[in-house]
């Protein structure tokens, strides 16, 4: 998806991440959030809630919740991403089959505490690699992205929500202990997940046209360039300065290292940025 040498290498790679992330979740919720009686976060909270009023399962309204939110996906985000966040929730699904609902601790407070980092961990780590753990994820990201707010902020408002509908129709206790571990997946999530943060990259190269082509065809943000000359061999050549996530950086560099590897790349930390910056790519 970045270069033509490195496709292949990480589709799979990001399959194996899938995977892994998803076995993380269920390990977090079996044996930490559910044992305790601690409501899960996302679209898999809402299921829960469901099952305990409805005569179905979680499982069933954990799929039909993820109908609606797949479409909004599917034009919103990407078909790709949609595609890696649906197999997200199948492995999980199929994990916490296999994962035994047994509770390392009887502290309800540690519960919260560690089962909400460990599926923050699994979900936030998905994100990362260009897909999500599904449900109220795509609707997180979505709303991040309109807003260019954090991630985590927004999973935190959204399972808020499912705090208070707890609360109201089952146990506060338990409810309040869920809150707790929401906010701590929400600063996880932001600390590994880094999306919202902006850089900005002072490229100098011999090569301006060329590399100015391939960054465009893989990273859809606008190029400033400035001409400029070599202090010691006097060469003519020019800087082109973009500003970019810090999500983007990795491709950034793919590009760079592929079409140009002699170019001196100089990364800085951007404060804030005004005018136009494309937030929905």
């Amino acid at each position: 998806m970045i270069t033509r040498n490195s496709t292949l290498f990480k589709e799979i790679q990001k399959v194996l991440i899938i995977v892994l992330s998803t076995f993380i979740m269920a390990i977090g919720l079996n044996m930490f959030l559910i044992p305790a009686n601690v409501f899960a976060n996302g679209a898999t909270g809402i299921a829960q809630i469901l099952a305990a009023l409805f005569p179905f399962s979680t499982g069933i309204f954990l799929f039909l919740l993820n109908i609606p939110i797949a479409v909004l996906g599917w034009y919103k985000v990407g078909k790709l991403f949609t595609f890696y966040s649906f197999l997200h929730v199948a492995l999980t699904t199929f994990f916490l089959e296999i994962v035994p609902v047994e509770a390392l601790s009887e502290d309800i407070l540690l519960n919260g505490v560690f089962g909400g980092v460990i599926t923050a961990v699994g979900a936030a780590v998905p994100l990362k690699w260009g897909a999500s753990a599904g449900g109220l994820d795509i609707v997180a990201l979505v709303l991040a992205r309109v807003s260019d707010r954090p991630v985590g902020t927004y999973f935190f408002i959204l399972n808020g929500i499912i705090v208070m509908t707890a609360g109201l129709l089952f146990d506060w206790e338990s409810a309040l202990y869920t809150l707790l571990a929401l906010y701590v997946s929400s600063r996880v999530i932001d600390t590994i997940h880094t999306r919202h943060v902006k850089v900005t990259a002072m490229i100098v190269t011999k090569q301006p046209d060329i590399l100015r082509e391939a960054i465009h065809k893989h990273i859809t943000r606008g190029i400033t360039r400035i001409p400029a000359k070599g202090g010691y061999d006097y060469s003519e050549k020019e800087v082109l300065m973009i500003v970019i996530t810090r999500y983007e950086l990795f491709a950034l560099k793919e590009v760079i290292e592929e079409v140009d590897p002699e170019a001196f790349t100089n990364i800085v930390n951007t404060a804030g940025i005004f005018g136009l910056f494309r937030k929905d790519d």
